[in-house]
């Protein structure tokens, strides 16, 4: 059930407007921030849109504080991606923020039709020369080959899973899993399987 489907208009671009600065900010709007955004004159006008959103299990609010405005479970799983900006040398961030063009659903990059994506949370060094390091976190897509010098998830001889370029040598009937490390030695295997391939990268500074 699509739980903003019997939101107005108005009353969906408020719901936006709190969500975004929540996720930016880390705290809801205040009544007033959110009647300067949609040139409501009268407090009054706000509370009335807050109260319906309140009804319709989006948001709660904590009486005599100002920033008091949380979103309800169930609007939280609901919301998509981050606030996208189209930031201009004459904008001002906040300016940007509270008008964002759409919504960046990072998932939502990548082609994931078959549900054959999935994420790790890397640790260790051993992709540091492709600008890969400890701590971020890769999207790779479910795969039995990949093509020369790709940075796979692969089981070696030993059956231990790696993270590396896959380089196979015809001559020699053999795979080259090869770090993106120069600082570390690579190996080789005869019976080595490709698990998946590296598409995303993505960084939490």
């Amino acid at each position: 059930m699509d739980i903003f489907a019997k939101l107005t208009q108005r009353q969906h671009d408020v719901f936006d407007f709190i969500a975004d600065s929540i996720q930016v900010r880390g705290y809801g709007p205040t009544v007033r921030e959110i009647a300067d955004q949609f040139e409501i004159a009268s407090p009054n006008g706000v509370v009335c849109h807050l109260h319906a959103l309140e009804k319709k299990g989006l948001i709660t609010r904590e009486e005599n504080r100002s920033r008091a405005i949380q979103l309800t479970e169930a609007a939280r799983t609901a919301v998509v991606g981050l606030p996208l900006v189209d930031l201009n040398a004459e904008d001002s961030l906040r300016d940007a923020l509270a008008n964002p063009s759409c919504r960046l659903d990072v998932a939502g990059m990548f082609d994931n039709e078959k549900g054959n994506l999935f994420t790790i949370k890397l640790e260790g060094n051993a992709l540091v020369d492709e600008q890969i390091v400890d701590g971020d976190s890769i999207i790779l897509r479910k795969a039995r080959s990949a093509k020369a010098n790709a940075i796979v998830l692969a089981t070696n001889d030993e059956g231990e899973t790696v993270l590396c370029r896959w380089i196979p040598e015809k001559s020699k009937k053999r795979v080259k899993l090869e770090p993106a490390n120069k600082r570390m030695k690579p190996t080789y295997a005869k019976n080595a399987k490709v698990l998946a391939v590296l598409i995303g990268v993505v960084r939490s500074i």
